[in-house]
């Protein structure tokens, strides 16, 4: 028996989330787990976090463990014969044999993509979120290091029932010109996130950059944790998750 990471790129437009659910959803686990007794693995794959539908993901790991003799780097190509289009494995290696995707994650992090122009596009409408309105840049970068540090984010969260405290190592916006126009990114990385937790940051941080709130506005949110301060849940599509990282000795097998 041996333990692989796989690394999964999808486009979650399509699923009703990651995590495994009832009869009749198609979801990402759910796809993968299908797939794993083709390539003579057992069909659990446990995943390093969670992602909502229509969440999408650029390099989520996986551990999934294996009985059969296949070479580590044929399992991506052999995968990918069994899995639909909008779900692949991107990479595949061997690891400890107690390596835990969700576990042993040092950190994580996400991506939020905001196409901001007069007019949507139907071309990146499940890709990102489209802002008709020009957004106050600089607002929005002074409002994002009162985020940093351990902090409770429930105030930002939506229907999560463990302890609020986490802690948020990076948080930054980029801008770029892209084919179809201005895009505003911004990226969290963090220890770990509450369910809703970055859509809810990017809500409001959305209202300070249309001068609905101020920045400082973000200080009561972790002060108080109450939710009704905060802005709307930013809608899914926009969301990625980019990748994660774990501790070098998890790595080797």
């Amino acid at each position: 028996m041996r333990r692989l990471l796989l690394l999964c790129e999808y486009d979650g437009t399509l699923f009703a989330g990651l995590q495994r659910q009832g009869r009749g959803l198609r979801t990402v686990q759910g796809e993968l787990e299908r797939a794993l007794p083709g390539i003579g693995a057992l069909p659990k794959a446990v995943a390093a976090g969670r992602t909502d539908a229509g969440v999408h993901a650029l390099a989520m790991p996986f551990h999934v463990d294996v009985e059969s003799a296949i070479p580590v780097e044929k399992v991506p190509e052999a995968l990918n014969r069994l899995l639909p289009e909008d779900l692949k494995v991107v990479a595949a290696r061997e690891v400890a044999p107690d390596f835990h995707a969700r576990k042993d994650a040092l950190w994580r992090a996400y991506r939020y993509r905001i196409l901001v122009r007069p007019h949507p596009s139907p071309l990146l409408r499940h890709r990102a979120l489209w802002v008709r309105r020009p957004l106050d840049l600089e607002a929005m970068e002074e409002a994002l290091p009162l985020l940093l540090g351990r902090h409770n984010f429930l105030g930002f969260a939506k229907e999560e029932t463990r302890p609020g405290e986490r802690e948020l190592l990076e948080a930054r916006l980029q801008v770029a010109e892209g084919e179809a126009g201005l895009e505003v990114r911004l990226y969290f990385r963090g220890t770990s996130f509450l369910r809703g937790q970055v859509r809810g940051m990017v809500g409001t941080l959305l209202e300070v950059g249309l001068g609905k709130r101020p920045p400082e506005s973000l200080k009561a949110i972790l002060k108080t944790a109450d939710r009704r301060l905060a802005g709307p849940t930013a809608p899914a599509h926009g969301l990625y998750f980019v990748e994660a990282a774990y501790p070098e000795e998890k790595l080797s097998p």
